[in-house]
């Protein structure tokens, strides 16, 4: 069942492997009391004006995503939990033997679906957006038209892990808009990127009809990496994005942030943002319990 109004919803993407990290990080404890690091990202979005969470999830993690996230949420919002699985695809197609990596980010959007009725924005469940990434977006989709989307951009500087390369959206940007993003892998500090390029981080603000563009684009997806890809081929969003600018069927307001964005990509980041985020906590820039609702 869909919400039972229009506003804004935040879309959570809490269904990924997190295989570098080698668990599940978008459980991992992070906050004081042992919250998940999306519990941050939770407080935000809801200080910034949302009221209607969707989180996308896998069936395995109900049980534990239920008791540490869902059940928590203040009562003046909306939850609503939907499942991407690999057999969510369309009964023309078969999930290939062996295939236990969800098909991407796109698809993830779509187990959204049925419950979306206006404006979404779209985050990942296992980063750290800032105290000022929310508001934007929010503020964005209350007046956008169809067709109308937004993205927070971040410096690349500020999105680098000590433990590894990243791999990063680098966002080309003209008059405000984004004209393409390019995936790029293994950024280090030392990757010769001005330390202010800016890069996506997964946080998108759509109109609802971009939910049709997804549905439409899924078979030529599915048709290409069951050839190419069957075990691996991902539906990814800023693909989604790039072949509707190719088209003319959208644009994209570039949004900037100099906040630090914090996520657990390998398991060597758990301590750090643990400590950073804790001490936010323990300064009074979030509060003690982070889902009381204050």
């Amino acid at each position: 069942m869909a919400f039972s109004q229009d506003k804004p919803a935040l879309v959570i993407m809490a269904a990924g492997m997190g295989s570098r990290f080698g668990g599940l990080k978008q459980i991992a404890p992070i906050g004081l009391n042992g919250e998940p690091i999306l519990a941050y990202s939770l407080y935000d979005a809801r200080k910034a004006g949302f009221r209607k969470f969707v989180f996308v999830i896998k069936d395995e993690i109900l049980g534990d995503f239920t008791s540490l996230v869902t059940s928590k949420i203040p009562a003046d919002c909306e939850v609503k939990l939907v499942f991407q699985r690999v057999g969510n695809i369309p009964s023309i197609y078969s999930v290939p033997e062996g295939r236990v990596k969800p098909w991407g980010t796109s698809h993830a959007i779509l187990a959204a679906k049925p419950v979306l009725n206006g404006p979404f924005a779209v985050i990942n469940s296992d980063d750290y957006y800032g105290r000022g990434a929310f508001g934007p977006v929010y503020q964005f989709l209350e007046t956008a038209e169809e067709g109308q989307y937004c993205m927070m951009a971040y410096n690349v500087a500020n999105t680098l892990s000590e433990n590894g390369g990243v791999t990063r959206g680098v966002c080309k940007v003209k008059d405000g808009l984004l004209t393409e993003v390019v995936e790029t892998h293994e950024i280090t500090k030392d990757t010769a990127l001005a330390s202010d390029t800016p890069v996506s981080m997964n946080l998108w603000g759509f109109t609802k009809g971009f939910l049709d563009t997804l549905e439409e684009g899924l078979d030529p997806f599915l048709v290409k990496a069951l050839h190419e890809n069957p075990l691996k081929g991902e539906y990814l969003l800023p693909d989604s994005v790039s072949s509707q600018l190719e088209k003319g069927a959208a644009t994209v307001t570039v949004l900037r942030t100099n906040d630090r964005w914090y996520g657990v990509t390998y398991h060597e980041d758990l301590a750090p943002v643990q400590e950073t985020l804790r001490g936010f906590q323990e300064s009074g820039l979030y509060p003690k319990d982070l889902f009381a609702g204050k």
